[in-house]
């Protein structure tokens, strides 16, 4: 059985607030919670930084959200804590994306549900390689990483969650990876499939671009990195 970190001590690398990039609520203004923590491996992460959770790396609020830390850094607090931090930052965005790391790690029941009974919409990113412990109400995000060095497996739990996958390809074998998992009897019939080329290169969007012709799904572009946000 899965062990979670405490859900009252999320260990969190960055808060920000910006437009989502990608998927179902591109375009949407939304605050990201980014969580410390993650051992699937996915060669082309590009928050590696945020993989192992050192002791020695934690630090105050203050130097974590002005970056004044190093990358790999973290603070801890609570869900109503996170809340709180919401107000003194300013932030506007009534949308919430919970991402890492991997943010299934952790219990997000508490935090969800504080911030959903807030009036904020909220959103998981997560690889479906743990179980997602969330509010019910909780927009799920699946962007499952098949056969990663970190040698975890896609729970069923997990595609059976989820109201969206998107899936990142840059070759034919990543499309019949997804069509693998779709074929699961797990999988959620109703969620939106997404293809997400990596990195943006042009063969991969190219094939994604044509799948997503053939098979009427949809595109998903990392907006964000073409307009130069974080």
């Amino acid at each position: 059985m899965q062990e979670y970190p405490l859900s009252n001590s999320l260990k969190i690398n960055e808060m920000f607030e910006t437009i989502q990039g990608e998927g179902s609520f591109t375009g949407m203004p939304a605050i990201f919670i980014r969580l410390q923590g993650c051992p699937v491996g996915c060669p082309w992460c590009d928050t590696k930084h945020t993989w192992e959770i050192n002791p020695e790396r934690e630090q105050s609020v203050q130097q974590v959200l002005v970056k004044q830390a190093p990358d790999d850094s973290w603070f801890s607090e609570t869900a109503d804590g996170i809340l709180r931090l919401f107000a003194t930052q300013g932030y506007l965005a009534k949308h919430v994306v919970i991402t890492g790391g991997e943010p299934a790690m952790y219990d997000l029941r508490p935090l969800t549900s504080v911030l959903i009974d807030a009036g904020y919409s909220v959103q998981i990113e997560t690889s479906g390689t743990f179980e997602i412990l969330v509010d019910d109400k909780t927009w799920v995000t699946l962007s499952p990483k098949v056969n990663m060095q970190g040698g975890y497996e896609i729970v069923d739990q997990a595609l059976a969650r989820a109201d969206e996958i998107k899936h990142p390809i840059a070759m034919l074998k990543h499309v019949e990876e997804l069509d693998a998992l779709l074929a699961r009897p797990a999988t959620n019939p109703a969620a939106q499939i997404f293809l997400q080329p990596i990195s943006q290169q042009k063969r991969a969007t190219d094939l994604a671009v044509a799948t997503c012709i053939q098979r009427n799904w949809r595109l998903s572009l990392q907006t964000h990195k073409y307009i130069g946000i974080e």
